[in-house]
């Protein structure tokens, strides 16, 4: 395969991914306070949602360039 032809695969698996899973998840870790030797951290859940015009235009770029290839 070439390199342009795995591109175009990563497109069309990454739009489906979106498609199917909506977003994903993230923690971030915060220092809240540090107190001489004790420190209190706080970690935070974050969610990033993809829209879904985001993965139906992936899949279609993606597979656009793979038929443009032949």
């Amino acid at each position: 395969m070439d390199a342009i032809k795995t591109f175009a695969l990563v497109l069309v698996v990454g739009g489906v991914l979106a498609l199917v899973y909506g977003g994903f998840s993230y923690t971030k870790d915060t220092q809240a306070a540090k107190i001489g030797p004790v420190e209190l951290t706080v970690s935070e859940t974050e969610r990033v949602n993809v829209p879904m015009w985001v993965g139906v235009g992936t899949i279609v770029i993606g597979a656009s360039i793979m038929l443009a290839r032949r």
